[in-house]
């Protein structure tokens, strides 16, 4: 009887891995690919407003229009003309998930209002706690490989344009991001 317990927990342990397999998305950008891997468990709704964005193509040709060295850099809401894109309803905000805004973490942009992020993203270049208080910035996974185009866009000169402050002055376009197979 144990001999056959065991066979079947083997057995569930292959049809079921216990181990989360965590989904990555690549964001292809014109200084190189960046691969974010995906808390679905932490932030469910935050990475199924994520994935719905990419399933429509709605980054393809996006840029990132904030740079601020040492801090984050932000991207996915506007085109190369600094023209701001169009989105979906706000989401809730899921900041309070156990995750923190540390160096190569991904989180959602927002204005005052805590449920204010549509489409918009930001990576954290250092560890930067201070969006975790009050009501915080939702994380939603981390730069898995590509840290170095992260930092390369990071450290890209920045002036203002359009009234817009931190825009780089030479432009990085997302020019797809795909959920990795």
């Amino acid at each position: 009887m144990k001999k056959l317990s065991k066979i079947l927990l083997l057995i569930f342990i292959l049809l079921f891995p216990l181990s989360n397999h965590a989904q990555s998305v690549i964001i292809k950008t014109t200084k190189g690919d960046i691969e974010i891997e995906l808390y679905e468990d932490k932030a469910p709704e935050t990475v199924k407003n994520f994935i719905s964005y990419i399933n429509a193509d709605f980054y393809n040709g996006t840029i990132f229009h904030r740079v601020i060295r040492g801090f984050m850099i932000q991207g996915g809401g506007y085109d190369k003309n600094l023209n701001l894109k169009p989105t979906e309803a706000p989401i809730k905000n899921e900041s309070k998930n156990g995750l923190f805004n540390e160096t190569y973490t991904i989180a959602m942009a927002r204005t005052n209002d805590p449920h204010s992020a549509t489409s918009q993203f930001f990576i954290n270049l250092v560890d930067n706690y201070f969006l975790d208080d009050g009501d915080g910035y939702c994380v939603f996974g981390k730069v898995k490989s590509g840290q170095k185009v992260v930092q390369t866009i990071g450290s890209l000169p920045t002036h203002v344009k359009d009234g817009m402050g931190d825009v780089p002055i030479k432009r990085v376009t997302i020019k797809s991001i795909e959920i990795k197979k």
